[in-house]
């Protein structure tokens, strides 16, 4: 019988995965006081954000109107002391990933504070806003029996929250930790918004599963998307090295009151006009009218 030489194979395995140049891109050297954002944290802010954004639904059940103000000072406490942190670790990876100098803990620490503190000073009108969600989807829904039943059940809403989130953080300026949340609520819903999106008021998405919308799509107010909708980009320019410019919009605008079925796709920077209606399992790739119907045209041979 021969003996295999474990050893020898695990050594050299070992070896070769240590070598600098193959993981070139690839590695994360931690630096003391720069930690790396946490996804389990994340995780559980996005749970407190929920809890406090839908008293009752999410947390604990158990509050009544007597108890709010104590449960959700509690919960705004803790989200606060978790979104410093996380943050803090976000503005740490993106100085480290944009070359500039080492970060300075002190300094990240209170900036991290006062972002997190303007994003919580958001959260009313993050309220505000996500409640019209809720609205247009139980008025677009004929099978939702009460608004209790969409926040609870439905995935537009837990994605859309995420979205909301995610989109005021990108505005304050913290990097990373926005794409995190919504890369949470796509693998919980199959939903993929960027947070980079625009998105107006009363935004509804019924079932949801297969949706995309990309980084530099603007939507108006009362559009309502069904499964399978793509709003994404055509090709896009590069630079001089074969890298993608960044900033230029290349996703599509969608004015108010446009309604999408499922599985269309429309791609580069095109208007959809106010109150248009674009037809399920179509490409879409120029401007269409106000008002205009946009629908599947039969075959001959259908």
């Amino acid at each position: 019988m021969t003996t295999f030489n474990y050893t020898s194979i695990l050594t050299q395995t070992v070896d070769e995965l240590s070598e600098s140049r193959s993981y070139q891109g690839l590695f994360h050297q931690h630096e003391d006081g720069a930690p790396l954002p946490s996804a389990r944290s994340l995780h559980k802010i996005v749970e407190l954000a929920r809890a406090i954004l839908f008293p009752g639904y999410f947390g604990n059940s158990t509050l009544n109107s007597h108890t709010v103000n104590y449960h959700i000072g509690v919960n705004v406490e803790t989200l606060f002391g978790l979104l410093t942190e996380q943050i803090q670790a976000g503005l740490c990876f993106g100085l480290e990933n944009n070359r500039n100098t080492a970060c300075d803990n002190k300094p990240c620490r209170e900036t991290a504070a006062l972002l997190a503190a303007r994003f919580i000073s958001k959260l009313p009108e993050l309220r505000r806003i996500l409640a019209t969600d809720v609205e247009a989807a139980y008025y677009g829904d004929p099978a939702a029996t009460c608004f209790g039943e969409i926040i609870s059940c439905y995935p537009a809403i837990r994605a859309i929250s995420n979205y909301r989130i995610a989109h005021e953080l990108l505005v304050l300026g913290v990097p990373l930790i926005p794409r995190f949340i919504t890369e949470m609520a796509h693998s919980e819903t199959g939903i993929d918004i960027h947070p980079g999106a625009q998105i107006g008021h009363h935004f509804t998405i019924d079932h949801g599963t297969g949706v995309v919308i990309g980084a530099t799509c603007i939507i108006g107010n009362n559009v309502k998307l069904y499964q399978g909708v793509t709003l994404g980009a055509k090709s896009f320019p590069l630079d001089n090295n074969g890298n993608p410019i960044k900033g230029i919009p290349r996703h599509p605008i969608l004015e108010d009151d446009v309604i999408v079925y499922s599985n269309a796709t429309i791609l580069g920077r095109i208007t959809i006009g106010k109150g248009a209606t674009v037809g399920g399992n179509i490409w879409v790739t120029e401007n269409v009218p106000v008002g205009a119907r946009i629908i599947q045209r039969k075959t001959k041979d259908e």
